[in-house]
């Protein structure tokens, strides 16, 4: 990520931002339950509003190692934990998580694959029942302006339905919120 995109994340701004936009669809969209598993918290404010909304344990996964240390220092004593590494290929229990969530990352990813693979670990991860919800950036020209010298592999919010059943989950709905961003709900199947 490059500096400028790390300052804008880690700004009083976006942490406003998120508690007026985000949290409100949060509280409303699906119930996180006890465990919830956080993909790419980067500096954390997501995870903040993840503990404010009373999450029981938050488990994040960063794969950036300072930003991972950091994280974990801030949040000692918490009900927090974090995880330094990728979570394609990090060794979860599977069906453990009430829910899953990555705001922001996907399109941080390298490749579509890369994302679907993270699909199917979050699939693997999460209890029968439980929903896994995210935003992402559009792909438009401030967001790719906004990317520079970084990576930026934007998720087609057309076929990420298709994308998230091919990982197993269901009732999926993909909802663009403004010129700039959409959000995701799906579940994984109670019978899987």
């Amino acid at each position: 990520m490059n500096a400028s995109h790390l300052a804008s994340l880690a700004s009083p701004l976006w942490a406003e931002t998120l508690r007026t936009d985000l949290l409100p669809w949060l509280r409303t969209c699906a119930d996180l339950g006890d465990d919830v598993l956080e993909i790419g918290p980067g500096p954390g404010l997501t995870t903040d509003l993840l503990l404010e909304i009373g999450t029981r344990k938050v488990t994040a996964v960063e794969v950036d190692a300072d930003l991972a240390e950091k994280l974990r220092a801030r949040l000692r004593g918490t009900r927090a934990e974090v995880l330094r590494g990728d979570a394609t290929d990090l060794d979860l229990a599977p069906d453990r998580f009430s829910a899953a969530v990555c705001f922001s990352m996907l399109h941080h990813m390298e490749s579509p694959e890369a994302q679907d693979r993270l699909f199917a670990r979050l699939h693997h991860a999460l209890r029968p029942g439980a929903a896994l919800l995210g935003t992402d950036p559009l792909d438009t020209e401030r967001m790719r302006q906004g990317h520079t010298d970084d990576t930026f592999v934007p998720v087609d919010p057309a076929t990420l339905a298709r994308r998230l059943a091919a990982a197993g989950f269901t009732d999926s709905t993909v909802t663009k919120t403004n010129e700039h961003q959409f959000r995701f709900c799906t579940r994984k199947p109670l019978g899987a």
